[in-house]
């Protein structure tokens, strides 16, 4: 009888040792269905389930061309064209542009998807799958917080694209400082450090999207730009809390133009050759550049001076201002005697038009009847911070001028 219960009891352990480690065995395997799957998708489609092509539109080349390429027939070519229009217009499509075609990994592939990039971030679906759908998409957006110092030696552009900066940072510079910097006079030494915000696609750069922080330092003075929102609209002020904009612009065009001959009364005529006064600012710039109006205004005078101005506008900016642009290639669309124009907008283009030995605009400013330099016109600036904002600005002021001064002025920041 004992021998008879020995047996039992060995039996008994020896099972529930085997189902304990069964268990064990069991509870470390992880069920098929929750082993996390990566699956690689452009534009929202899973890459790996098609034959994925990457293209081009080529000259000459259309929806058409394209699509027939992969089967499409030109009834259906047709329909997507006339039924989408307001989804997208297939004549809009351009030369360069990206598209992507999507087949299916049959035998015989098939197009399943074509997909054309409008933009860097923006793009088009054609869903063959089932008839023809289409619809929009964008791809996400990528936004850098940047920083970016340095000292000029040449040109602001060039100290950008020497530093290694994207030098569309200058353009940014220059349009924010445009009142308050003439950018024609920046001198070697001057210096500059500014936080901006750069947007990124597939690692490609969309453009500056927004200024933090800017300081820039011009022949030893500083002027901070501090980015603050009055009247639901974002405007750059000084440290005082006074704005940058300023009634006139410092000059009528971009500042990578330069200043070829400045104001003077006894001036020596490149093709007259012969001494005489020259009341206006010469800025070089290659044919073609647009020429903005520095400031609000009425177009007052339209016409062509052949041996003179050739063809010149007036702006009557006040009962104080006049300004007058000559030597311009044509005028923009719309300018006529009388057509009210707005600051910083295009009047014209850079010519040779009348007397001039290349292309360049000819800048004057009239005050109270009488032309005088341009360069010593000094306008009132727009509306301050207004009191009841004084305390937030305050705030933002303090915060702008911390993270500037955590740059350096001496060498430029390295990106990480």
């Amino acid at each position: 009888m004992k021998q008879y219960i020995l047996i039992l009891f060995t039996f008994f352990l020896l099972f529930s040792c085997k189902n304990t480690n069964k268990q064990a065995e069991s509870s470390d395997v992880v069920p098929e269905d929750t082993i996390p799957v990566v699956i690689n998708r452009e534009y929202g489609l899973p890459v790996d389930s098609f034959i994925v092509t990457h293209n081009r539109v080529k000259r000459n080349q259309f929806l058409s061309n394209i699509l027939s390429g992969y089967g499409v027939s030109y009834q259906t070519i047709d329909k997507l064209a006339r039924s989408y229009r307001d989804v997208f217009d297939v004549r809009k499509i351009k030369v360069g542009n990206r598209y992507t075609v999507f087949q299916t990994l049959d035998s015989v592939p098939q197009i399943a998807y074509f997909v054309y990039e409008k933009t860097e971030s923006d793009y088009v679906v054609y869903d063959f799958r089932d008839g023809v759908q289409i619809y929009t998409g964008q791809k996400p957006i990528i936004t850098e917080r940047k920083t970016a110092t340095g000292v000029v030696n040449t040109s602001l552009w060039n100290t950008m694209v020497d530093n290694g900066y994207n030098p569309m940072l200058a353009v940014e510079l220059s349009d924010i400082y445009a009142w308050t910097i003439d950018f024609f006079g920046i001198e070697k030494g001057d210096k500059f450090r500014v936080i901006y915000d750069e947007d990124y696609v597939d690692s490609t750069s969309l453009g500056i999207s927004k200024i933090i922080a800017a300081e820039f330092v011009n022949r030893g003075d500083h002027f901070l730009a501090i980015p603050f929102e009055q009247d639901s609209t974002v405007s750059f002020y000084d440290e005082d809390g006074n704005s940058l904009r300023k009634a006139f612009l410092k000059a009528p065009l971009k500042y990578f133009s330069r200043i070829s001959s400045g104001y003077s009364l006894r001036r020596w005529h490149p093709v007259l050759k012969y001494y005489r006064a020259h009341q206006g600012i010469d800025y070089a710039a290659p044919t073609g550049t647009p020429v903005l109006t520095i400031g609000d205004g009425t177009i007052t005078k339209r016409g062509y001076q052949k041996n003179g101005g050739g063809n010149y506008l007036y702006v009557k900016h006040n009962s104080v201002y006049t300004t007058v642009y000559m030597h311009l290639k044509k005028f923009a669309n719309g300018m006529y005697v009388g057509t009210r124009v707005k600051q910083g907008q295009v009047i014209g283009y850079v010519g040779m038009t009348g007397l001039a030995s290349g292309p360049h605009l000819d800048f004057r400013v009239i005050k109270n009847g009488k032309l005088m330099n341009p360069l010593k016109v000094k306008a009132p600036p727009v509306k301050p911070i207004l009191e009841a904002n004084k305390d937030s600005f305050e705030v933002v002021r303090k915060q702008t001028i911390d993270m500037l001064n955590e740059l350096k002025w001496d060498k430029p920041e390295k990106e990480e």
